[in-house]
């Protein structure tokens, strides 16, 4: 049975109005070092030792950082915090998932957003996955998310501090790996990021551009962009740009093989058709055999999983480095869809095997606590959560 866990710890609760030094880069941290009259000489190298405690060791006090002179350590704590999103709920499924409701900072007009993130454990990695919006634009049929109109773009500061709250929940920091008698096989918890939670990352790109470059900062968060994985619905004037300015692995969210069905289920194919969203894969900077693209496939009954539509998409991916995950449906209150038949998934992924496309069924995890793929939606849009445990559902 799904666990729903309360009574976090007290800096969890966020009601700190004091501007946040977490999801800052070395010359934004110049600048706030600059405000509290650090002299010019000093702030690089006080950046530096702030980008140090705040991102490789995961501090969340500026009294931890021992290197750092007590006099500025109180100035920079009057100033400023370190701050991470407040966890609403924290749910445990009984696969392992973790799935955590995140209430957000006040935004300019006082009001406070709700996102979640999800954490899936494997045997041998660790996949931690990421909201870049409040809500999505793109109203896709088969997605819960889908159902949530866009309420507003994240912050830098509040994707990447979805990492780090999650690094702090299942102690995935340095220090602690270090003290731990029994340290996971991979090295750490947390081995793979993967931009496919609430929103479009494309139609956020400045933010999601900083924070990966802090995810993937060698001296920080330490996340090779190989271990990264930027999920895009189709934004075809931003792929391009995605490789050269962000240079993670990409996911395309394809779903059909014909523009009569993309149509329906992702609306913005009537924008950007197959076509076109195809031939900015094929140009995709720094595609090769070693850096495939992903080709997301929801498996829907009788709607994209015939004989006819795999064959169609071994074609349509021609000459394309790729992999295909196809993803059985996820069921949510009120969708119109199904899921389909074993029988046919196997079928369908037997067709673009023998193409010569690996393409590996994704297991289904922490559907009992709606974190799987397509389920994710702010709780504040659906239900509070003493009706969530009324009903079962925590």
């Amino acid at each position: 049975m799904p666990t729903l866990i309360a009574n976090l710890p007290e800096r969890y609760i966020q009601n700190d109005m004091r501007p946040s030094l977490a999801g800052l880069t070395r010359d934004q941290l110049m600048e706030m070092l600059a405000r509290v009259g650090v002299p010019e000489k000093q702030r690089k190298m006080r950046a530096n030792q702030l980008f140090h405690w705040i991102y490789h060791k995961g501090v969340t006090s500026f009294s931890a950082m021992t290197n750092i002179a007590r006099e500025l350590r109180e100035k920079l704590d009057e100033a400023f915090q370190i701050a991470r999103p407040e966890i609403v709920t924290e749910q445990k499924s009984s696969d392992g998932t973790m799935k955590w409701l995140l209430r957000l900072a006040p935004d300019a007009r006082g009001q406070r957003h709700e996102i979640e993130t999800v954490y899936i454990p494997e045997e041998d990695r660790g996949t931690l996955c990421i909201s870049s919006q409040v809500g999505c634009t793109l109203t896709c049929t088969f997605c819960h998310t889908g159902t949530q109109t866009l309420v507003r773009n994240l912050t830098a500061e509040e994707i990447v501090g979805q990492i780090m709250l999650a690094r702090d929940r299942i102690k995935d920091w340095p220090d602690d790996l270090a003290a731990n008698p029994a340290p996971p096989s991979s090295g750490r918890y947390i081995t793979n990021v993967v931009l496919m939670g609430m929103g479009e990352p494309l139609y956020n790109f400045d933010n999601v551009k900083q924070a990966m470059e802090l995810a993937s900062d060698g001296e920080g968060l330490s996340l090779s962009k190989r271990r990264i994985t930027l999920s895009t619905s189709g934004v075809v004037p931003e792929i391009a740009r995605a490789g050269d300015e962000i240079g993670t692995m990409l996911a395309i969210s394809l779903h059909a093989t014909t523009d009569e069905i993309r149509n329906k289920l992702v609306p913005l194919n009537k924008k950007y058709p197959l076509a076109e969203l195809l031939e900015a894969c094929r140009n995709y900077p720094g595609v090769s055999n070693a850096r495939r693209i992903t080709f997301e496939y929801v498996m829907l009954k009788g709607v994209n999983d015939s004989r006819d539509d795999a064959k169609r998409l071994v074609k349509l991916l021609a000459g394309i480095p790729a992999k295909i995950n196809l993803i059985p449906f996820n069921p949510w209150p009120g969708t119109q869809y199904e899921c389909s038949d074993w029988e046919t998934i196997e079928s369908f992924a037997e067709i673009v095997n023998r193409a010569g496309y690996a393409s590996p069924v994704r297991t289904p995890r922490g559907r009992d606590i709606m974190a799987a793929c397509g389920q994710l939606k702010s709780e504040s849009q659906k239900m509070r959560a003493k009706e969530r445990l009324a009903a079962g559902l925590a």
